[in-house]
This record gives structure tokens, sequence and C-alpha cells, in this order.
């Protein structure tokens, strides 16, 4: 890839070509064309070992007439180089009052070009020209350097490009306002996310710890413990409050980079900014915000373990009074690395907040499994604003997605990896959806009643132990409009068809919804009948909910209300994740005694079935044998043994035939 253009102006016969052709040769030409053909130089040549890509302009063809080349090279260069000859005053005079000017008229005003001055044919003559240049450079704030050189005898040739690939590279000039003497408000604000970022207890100081993180993140190497007093006494030394505690604070953090690009020094600045995301614009990178993932149909996203940890250190690092809640000072410190505030008050109903509305442990971690699964690229985004490949030292932050395999294997298997699901709440308006949603992060309905319309969230995300496994429920408020439901309306895990027991014409939805896009589906369905708390009416429509139900072989309506004195019961959404992980189980799949719950929470020993054939066959072998009372004790006991292992043969065999049914 070619770095960058370098563009060469100047007056005629002051050098510009022969310098290209004594690079390219090593050596000066003999013959010297009137202008050299564009050249890329080969990374070997140049120190900065990168491309090169130079543009020569032959000052013949100004005449005062308006050149188009010229300005579409000025237009596309990187950096420009203004060549003099050392031995005429006359050239050295037009750099300020030709050249300049034009290149300033000719490029984007708002794009400040990095200028080099180069002094020809230092062979000529014994004394230095520094002394004229040294008041142009002032004068310019865009001038990065100035070198005096020879096509003739080599001399300073490959530091000339050096300096040129150097400006393009690392210019000063989005960093630093010579005018001000400060660094520019865009450089410190991308400073100061990298300083937040490095602080890992998030004191406001960098201990030697974080410093020689920051240091090995950046640099590839730490710092000896006499180098890092070092730094600090020259922060000390220039400043009263940039060492703290022994530590480097945010105001010493920026005055050492203040102090770098000063000196001269940008490559520091740059490789920091670089490491931590940033381009020549001080904008972070598509890139670095957004790498490749690649995610195959029928599969979802979520964090992986390494992913949490780094979560959980960064919630840590901000509840600063350890109240497992970030109160919205905390909340509003934490995404001070973003540039925009990204979690609005609708976040605050979509997952677990506190008594005081506070979004707590497990609701942080709710919202980001929610971001993953719903939209990947944003949740990349944001673990690159917070910093993640670099704390954690991985290529990119798509280290820490889990791409699930296709839906379809798991069904295939009966089993799946997956620890997040989604359902799809449908039904008519005012069945009791919205309540529903709430009622799975512990609100009930008088709770309920306080959240405003403009913060109403369509989703619900929490957690529910199925096995004693954790595994994330997403539950979607889908909108009620029956004849135009959407791919993503229907792609679910399980759907939860609802029903006010109050309302005679709620049903109807849900019936028409079933037939219309579930009933041929291998998406598993519960009907739930909602306000169970109110008198039940008999709803308009040729089958009763029960009857419904039984026709079409789901589980009876589940009855659910909201409208308690404490948090409402939460078992439904137990069933609704058991259902989800394992859609393959169907009613009564196990037996025939139509009072099993192994379809909702494929618990085994529920079955009253087998309990009591399990029962009866155990007490028919103990029986037997204990009325052979001519048996001696230990023919007894040995016979009792064999008795227990054949019942125990026979029990797990009963038990692989019923799994081989279901």
């Amino acid at each position: 890839a070619i770095l960058g253009k370098v563009v060469r102006v100047g007056c005629s016969k002051v050098g510009k070509t022969s310098l290209i052709m004594s690079l390219v040769s090593e050596e000066f030409p003999d013959e010297v064309p009137l202008r050299a053909e564009e050249i890329t130089i080969p990374a070997d040549v140049t120190p900065e070992r990168v491309p090169t890509h130079i543009v020569d302009y032959s000052g013949r063809t100004i005449c005062g007439i308006f050149d188009p080349l010229l300005s579409l090279s000025l237009l596309q260069a990187n950096v420009i180089c203004i060549v003099y000859s050392v031995n005429n005053k006359k050239s050295i005079e037009k750099v300020t009052s030709h050249w300049i000017p034009l290149i300033n008229d000719r490029t984007d005003k708002d794009s400040r070009l990095p200028l080099i001055l180069v002094g020809n044919k230092s062979d000529l003559v014994e004394h230095s020209s520094m002394e004229t240049i040294l008041p142009i450079m002032n004068q310019y704030s865009e001038i990065e350097t100035c070198v005096e050189c020879s096509a003739k005898n080599l001399k300073n040739i490959s530091e000339l490009f050096y300096y040129a690939q150097k400006a393009v590279l690392h210019p000063t000039g989005p960093l630093y306002c010579p005018e001000e003497k400060e660094m520019k408000s865009s450089c410190v604000k991308a400073l100061t996310r990298i300083f937040k970022i490095s602080d890992l207890d998030n004191d406001g100081i960098l201990n030697d710890n974080e410093l020689n993180f920051f240091q090995r993140t950046c640099f590839n190497m730490p710092l000896a413990p006499q180098a890092l007093e070092d730094v600090k006494n020259v922060v000390r030394r220039n400043m009263t409050d940039g060492v703290k505690d022994n530590g480097l604070t945010l105001k010493g953090f920026l005055f050492l980079h203040t102090l770098f690009i000063q000196r001269g020094r940008h490559e520091t600045t740059w490789t920091v900014l670089r490491r931590f995301g940033y381009d020549d614009d001080l904008e972070l990178t598509q890139e670095y915000l957004f790498p490749l993932l690649k995610i195959p149909p029928d599969c979802t996203t979520e964090l992986n373990h390494n992913a949490y940890l780094f979560l959980q250190s960064v919630f840590d690092k901000h509840d600063k009074d350890r109240d497992c809640a970030l109160s919205p000072d905390e909340l509003k410190d934490l995404f001070k690395v973003f540039p925009y505030m990204p979690w609005g008050p609708d976040v605050n109903n979509t997952v677990c907040t506190n008594e005081q509305g506070w979004i707590t442990y497990q609701g942080y971690l709710s919202q980001w499994t929610l971001t993953t699964y719903l939209d990947v690229q944003r949740c990349l985004e944001y673990l690159g604003y917070l910093g993640y490949s670099i704390i954690h030292e991985q290529e990119s932050q798509a280290a820490a997605i889990t791409v699930t395999r296709n839906k379809r294997i798991d069904l295939q298997k009966k089993q799946t990896q997956r620890n997040v699901f989604r359902c799809n709440i449908l039904g008519a308006r005012g069945s009791g959806k919205s309540g529903f949603l709430q009622a799975f992060l512990g609100r009930n309905l008088a709770r309920q009643r306080r959240i405003r319309e403009e913060h109403k969230s369509y989703y619900a995300i929490s957690t529910a132990y199925v096995y004693g496994q954790e595994k994330y429920l997403l539950l979607h408020e889908v909108l009620p409009d029956f004849d135009f439901l959407s791919e993503a309306d229907l792609a679910c895990d399980v759907v939860c068809l609802v029903y006010d027991i109050s309302n005679p014409r709620s049903f109807e939805y849900c019936a028409k919804a079933y037939k219309k896009y579930f009933m041929d589906s291998k998406t598993p369905c519960m009907i739930i009948a909602t306000k169970s708390d109110l008198h039940e009416v008999r709803q308009h429509y040729s089958l009763s909910p029960l009857d419904f139900c039984r026709k079409h072989k789901l589980h009876p309506p589940q009855p659910f209300t909201c409208n308690t004195a404490d948090a409402p019961n939460k078992d439904i959404y137990t069933k609704l994740t058991t259902m989800a992980m394992y859609p393959h189980a169907k009613l009564c799949c196990m037996c025939a005694c139509n009072r099993c719950t192994f379809c909702i929470c494929q618990n085994l020993l529920n079955c009253e079935l087998l309990r009591s054939v399990r029962t009866k066959l155990y007490g028919a072998v103990l029986n037997r044998h204990m009325t052979q009372t001519d048996l001696k004790n230990s023919t007894f006991w040995l016979r009792a043994s064999v008795g227990a292992t054949v019942f125990a043969v026979l029990g797990f065999a009963m038990y692989k035939a019923l799994l081989k049914q279901r």
C-alpha cells in the first residue's frame, strides 16, 4: 500500500528533479530531465521503511499561467516539499512571496498540509541558510521542518525523505496549535479517553502498574522503575498537580504529550493514538470500531466468558459506592469514553433496576446481552469505545463474541449450547403484553403505572434458571398488526400468545395468530391468560381457550397477573425458557396421565404415572422376597440386593424406552 503522496515544488534550476534522481540511483545524474516521472520509492530505501509516492513539478511551466496539473497534485498531496537553492536568494524569497500563498490558495483551508523547506546545493556554499529560513518557519506554523541537502554529494538525501514521511505519518497539525502553544481540543479529548481506559481502578491516577501496562500496550516494553521516576520528576518540575499519590494525573498525562510534541517527538503521541484506534483526523477508525465478524444464517450472537469478565470489571470500576447498581452519575462517568450517551431512559424499563430506578449489576449485564443479540455491530462499537481489545490484549473486540451454531442443528440434536433465548409476545391491544414484560423485571402493577409513556420499552431481558443453569430470556412485545407480521416478529425460540380473561374478544387474536403463523411451525407456543385476578368471561370464539389448547396439543392457558402486593411470580418465565431450550418436548410426551409437567419443566420426577409405576415395581419385588420366611437372613439380604439391582436395571430400561418414544 502507498503511504502517501509527496509533492515537490520550487523555482526552476533549484534541483528538484536532481534530488529525486539522486535518491533513486544513489548517485548524481549526468543528465537531468526537465521533470521526473512520478515514482514510488520502495520501503527498503527510506529510514521509515514505508513506500512513498513522489510527484515532481517543473517550475518552468509556471510563467504566471494557471496550471491545472499542479492544482490537482496539491489537492492529492499528503506533504509538500518547497525546494530552494541555498545560493540563490531569489528562490528563498519565492518561498513566501509565491509558493506558500499558492499552496494555501489551492488546498483545503480546513486541512492544513504539512510543508517542508528543502535547501538544495549546500555543496556550493560554506554558510547555512538557516538564519534566513528560521523567521519564515516561525511565521508559518504549517512548516514542519527545514532540511539543507545536496543532490550532488548525496548529503541528507535519505533524511529529507525521512522527514517527509514523518510529516505524513506523524503530522503536527491535528495535535497542536503553535499560535496557542497548546494541544488542540480534539487531541485533548482523545488522550483523555485513553487516560480513562488506562486508569483501570478509576481513581483518577495512573499508578506504576497502570503506567507499565500502558507502556507495554503502546510500545511493547515496560518502563524501568528509574525511568518511571524520571518521567514523574519531569512532570513535578513543571506543574504542581501533575503527580498525586506517586501516580500520574490526567493533567500530568496531557502535559507529557504536550512536551513530546513541542520537542518534535510527535511519533510518540501518534503511536499512542493509533494504538487506541484513532486515525489522522483523531476519529476512531471504522476498522477499529467495526471489525469483521461473519454471522451465518439462523445463528445468533452472544458475549463469551471473557467479555462478561471485562464488563464486570468496567461495572466494578464505576460502582464507587459498592451498592451493585449504577447511579445516574456513575453511569454518566462510565460512558465518558463514548462520543455520545448510548443508553436512553428506555433501558431502565428494559432491565432490572433497584428501588431508586438505578440499573443493577444484573440489569447492566442483561442490557449488554440484549445489544449483542439484537445488534452485534453496535455491541462491537460500544466495546471499542471501552477499549476491550486493548485491555484484554485481543486483535479486536470481535474476540468477545460467540456465534452460535445453526438453530436447525440444535433441533436435530435436541440440545443447545446457547445462553440467550428470545420469546415474542403477541396479543390484542390491552391484553397485558407490556405488563407481562415488566413483571419479568420484578415490577408489579403499581410500579408499572409510574413508567412514562415516552420511556416505554418493547423489550425486557433478565435471567432464568433451568436445571441450575443461568440463561437469559429476552421478551419482545410485538405490535398487534395481525396482517403484517414480519420475519423478525416470527423469528424467535418460543411464542407467547397473551389474552385478557376479562375481555370477551381478546382470545380471538391469539387463536387466529396461532393458526396463521405458528400451527405448522416448530416454534413452541404458550398461551397466557392475563389479569387472572379479575373475573373471567366467556370468550367470543368457537372454542374456549382450554379446548383450543387441547385441540392443538398446546399447554393449557397459564393464568397470570401482575396486580400483586409484591413482585409477580416468575415461574411462568422459567417455563418459557425451558420450552425455548427444549422445543422438541411436547405436551405429555412422557406419559398419558395428562398431569405430568415434563413438557414444561423437564423434571422427570414430576411424572405421576412414572412415579406410581416405580413405587409398585419396588413394592412387588420387596414383598416377594419378604414372604419367603424359610430363607435365612443372609439369603434374604442377598436376594433383596439382587431384587434391588433388577429394579434398577428395569427402571433404567423403562426410562430409555420412554425417552426413545419421546
